[in-house]
C-alpha cells in the first residue's frame, strides 16, 4: 500500500488515504511517502505540496523560522541548545528558553 495526498488547488493537502494507486479518484493526488522515499516529508492535512522542492511542508510554526529547502522541514534561526536540558521556543525573543522542571 501506498500514500496519496489530496490537494487542492492551492496545493493544501486535504486529505490523505493508503491505496494501492489514486487511479479515477477525483482532484489532485500525490503519491506520498512516511520515509523520505518518495517525498521528502509525510503529508499532513494543512501541508503545503512544494513540486520544485518535491516535497510536503508543514505550516510554519513560528513567524522567524525558516525553511531548509533541502528537507523541506522548518528550522529555528537559532540552533536548539546541545547541552542535554528541555528548551521550548519564545518567538518574543526569538531564542530557545529552558523549560523549568517542577
Amino acid at each position: 500500500m501506498t500514500y496519496f495526498a489530496n490537494i487542492n488547488e492551492s496545493n493544501t493537502v486535504i486529505q490523505v488515504i493508503v491505496a494501492s494507486n489514486a487511479e479515477g479518484l477525483p482532484g489532485i493526488w500525490i503519491e506520498a511517502s512516511n520515509d523520505g522515499s518518495i517525498t521528502k516529508n509525510y503529508p499532513g492535512i494543512g501541508y503545503t505540496w512544494d513540486a520544485l522542492l518535491n516535497g510536503f511542508i508543514a505550516p510554519k510554526p513560528y513567524s522567524s523560522w525558516l525553511l531548509n529547502t533541502n528537507t523541506c522541514e522548518w528550522e529555528a534561526p537559532v540552533p536548539y541548545p546541545t547541552d542535554g536540558l528541555w528548551y521550548q521556543w519564545d518567538e518574543t525573543i526569538v531564542n530557545w528558553v529552558l523549560v523549568s522542571i517542577g
